[in-house]
């Protein structure tokens, strides 16, 4: 069976179709337990720094659901504490 274009790419690519490409720079957390793993990390979607966090649901060693926030970064002076997202 052909390999098609799932829903966990097409998401990316409808971004980038749109110039919102999404980019992940740095990887804070990667948890796993059962058949989840939880990944925590930080980007760009678009020119906009983001926080993404993925949630995977793993079946036979392959990616069989996916969900996902992806939420922007405030400027720094617009924090309302120093702890930062991370």
């Amino acid at each position: 069976m052909p390999v098609t274009n799932t829903g966990l790419a097409a998401g990316p690519q409808a971004l980038a179709a749109r110039g919102s490409a999404v980019k992940y720079d740095k990887a804070y957390k990667v948890l796993g337990e059962g058949n989840f793993v939880l990944v925590v990390s930080e980007g760009t979607c678009g020119d906009r720094p983001t926080s993404f966090y993925d949630l995977y649901r793993i079946q036979n060693g392959k990616i069989a659901e996916h969900w996902d926030t992806l939420e922007t970064i405030p400027p720094r002076a617009d924090w309302k504490n120093p702890n930062g997202k991370f």
